[in-house]
């Protein structure tokens, strides 16, 4: 039993979070696909890419602040954070709302787009509560709670999908119904157990409104840039060659490293609130140390797993995306990205460090600045290798130079080195593997005996 609870830890349950949802969500993708007429389903991605931006654009501005001003703060402080949360929140909310309120009276005609920006309004408000219940939780470092609430969330609209299709209701405009059913449970759920805090917003203050939204406008700019960063390939693929083909062989490759980003974003959900609470107690060592710690472990994992990805490329390639896609670039662009895999804990937690030492705007401008390596190098790898080999080594360069900017930066406020994140990451990554070790050694003695 006490290996089971050290299994079911906050790092198990964040990394458990960050898979399953994924799979959930790509599954109820798929049964859509296979479903909802080609037109429906159309409509149905125009309508969640036109979601996605707005909630990326919420999330960009508040998340990171939430988790940052609540994590190590005084109950007092931390109401006061939440209330000036839900403050701006419906602020945003509502401005994206009276925008496609004026959008659906001018727009006359009867068709999907007019269903599109009538629900869009009442869904990007059903899910503001859930969002900013999320954001604490996550300061809480609750995260059995936030898998959960995501599992509401995913659950709730994965079985109304398949109900759909059992009956044969699967529609556009039923399954929008369904998708905003499940949003307004999911954030009730959210205020009926007290996750979402909703009364701290008596607690709001100015001074605490104003100091989020400065935090806020930097960090959106982040994650809007970083957005752009992701896509800028694909556009420039898109207008560099004539073949609408390869843009297809290069976005294959782009997806699998997602598989990358699940650890990713799992350990800097969990190391994000310790990293706040840190500086809320003026202990920067501390600090330091989860960075070197977390950005370490994962850069030592991720050494075997580029390694292997690299000499299997080709099958991978081929299970993934089929037979079409066996003797392109597809293989070689994926080993391509597997070379500078290893750059990503660092880069990534070299950004967030920056946020959380309140210098968003330093953040904001590493971004920018491997937005405009990337952009540049596309052009010049294309103009050497006149194939989308150039695109893809350009992404290298890309992340270097996010790298040696934020090590840069940071050698200014912290005392560290990045030998001491490969050191310090061997030992706790050899430490983490003895202890599992010992953990099923000992169980399977106990289960013998």
């Amino acid at each position: 039993m006490n290996f089971y609870k050290k299994l079911l830890n906050k790092h198990t349950l964040s990394l458990a979070s960050n898979a399953v949802m994924p799979v959930i969500g790509m599954i109820t993708v798929s049964l859509l696909a296979r479903n909802l007429s080609g037109a429906d389903f159309g409509n149905w991605t125009l309508f969640l890419i036109t979601f996605t931006l707005a909630n990326f654009f919420r999330t960009g501005f508040l998340q990171t602040s939430v988790v940052k001003f609540y994590s190590g703060a005084s109950k007092e402080r931390a109401l006061n954070i939440v209330g000036s949360t839900w403050y701006i929140g419906f602020f945003l909310t509502a401005l994206l709302g009276i925008v496609s309120l004026i959008a659906f009276i001018f727009y006359n005609d009867h068709n999907s787009i007019a269903i599109i920006i009538k629900w869009f309004a009442i869904i990007y408000f059903c899910t503001l509560p859930s969002s900013i219940a999320l954001w604490i939780l996550q300061a809480e470092q609750r995260f059995d709670r936030i898998f959960i609430l995501q599992l509401i969330g995913q659950g709730c609209f994965f079985v109304s999908v398949i109900v759909l299709t059992i009956i044969h209701q699967a529609y556009f405009q039923v399954v929008i119904y369904a998708y905003g059913i499940c949003a307004m449970l999911t954030s009730s759920f959210s205020i009926l157990s007290g996750w979402a805090k909703i009364k701290s917003l008596r607690n709001k203050s100015w001074a605490s409104i104003k100091e989020i939204a400065n935090f806020g406008k930097f960090s959106v700019g982040t994650s809007i840039s970083s957005y752009l960063l992701r896509g800028s390939d694909t556009f420039i693929i898109k207008f560099m060659f004539v073949n609408p083909s390869v843009v297809g062989i290069y976005y294959l490759p782009q997806r699998l490293m997602e598989v990358i980003e699940i650890p990713l974003r799992s350990f800097i959900a969990t190391a994000l609130p310790s990293m706040s609470a840190s500086v809320q107690h003026n202990d920067k060592p501390y600090m330091t140390y989860i960075m070197k710690k977390y950005a370490g472990i994962l850069t030592i994992l991720l050494i075997p797993v580029s390694i292997i990805s690299f000499l299997a490329a080709d099958l991978v390639i081929d299970i993934i995306g089929g037979a079409k896609f066996a003797h392109t670039e597809a293989a070689n662009v994926f080993r391509i990205f597997m070379t500078f895999a290893i750059l990503l804990p660092v880069d990534r937690f070299f950004g967030i460090t920056l946020d959380i030492l309140n210098k968003p705007h330093l953040n904001l401008i590493k971004v920018f600045l491997m937005l405009i390596v990337n952009i540049a190098g596309d052009f010049i790898g294309i103009y050497f290798f006149h194939n989308i080999y150039g695109v893809a080594v350009a992404s290298i360069f890309t992340f270097l130079a996010g790298v040696f900017y934020g090590y840069w930066i940071l050698k200014k406020h912290l005392e560290f080195t990045m030998a001491d994140i490969i050191k310090l990451g061997f030992t706790e990554t050899w430490l983490i593997l003895t202890n599992l070790f010992n953990g099923l050694k000992s169980k399977t003695i106990n289960q013998k005996t």
